[in-house]
């Protein structure tokens, strides 16, 4: 089976190696440890979020910092919340991130999507935006948007994602 096929075969824990070969578990070079070289890449629905790792790797990216009583509320009010951890031997490192509102019937959106900056390139933002998007769609909802910052539009519009679609234009209140 090839990775991006085990990607989506489990419903919330997936193997897969770090850099999108086909193997399930990879071997890091870096690590003398020969415990510590299996390497797997996990997404779950279900762990619980350390707000702390959480702004490490929002930090990471550059984002400005948010109060952690806000972002706790927004995660507990979220529909989904996925996280993507690298796992190597008994360590776990959260290196992605997404979560989606949704009305629970047609509508969701996708919001906070991270991958930390080592974990870029590698395939690893679009199967985690995959994998958001297979549970939305196992929910039955079947309008997804996201708001994207200009330089990840490609990225978002590589996944099938339009800009306007049918001419619906979003509009925002924001206070003065």
């Amino acid at each position: 089976m090839g990775f991006w096929k085990s990607l989506f075969s489990n419903s919330d824990t997936v193997a897969g190696s770090r850099g999108g070969r086909g193997s399930a578990i990879a071997k890091d070079p870096r690590s003398s440890d020969p415990r510590a070289n299996d390497t797997r890449i996990v997404f779950s629905t279900e762990r619980e979020i350390d707000l702390y790792e959480l702004e490490e790797l929002c930090d990471a990216v550059g984002w400005a910092r948010r109060p952690l009583r806000k972002v706790r509320k927004a995660l507990q009010h979220s529909f989904l919340v996925v996280s993507m951890w690298e796992q190597r031997g008994v360590r776990r490192r959260l290196i992605g991130f997404a979560r989606a509102t949704s009305d629970h019937a047609f509508n969701a959106t996708i919001w906070d999507v991270v991958v930390h900056p080592s974990y870029q390139s590698q395939g690893l933002g679009k199967a985690l935006m995959q994998y958001t998007i297979k549970k939305l769609r196992s929910e039955d909802i079947s309008n997804i948007t996201l708001f994207a910052d200009p330089h990840v539009v490609d990225f978002y519009r590589r996944l099938g994602f339009i800009l306007d679609p049918e001419g619906i234009k979003g509009m925002f209140w924001y206070p003065d």
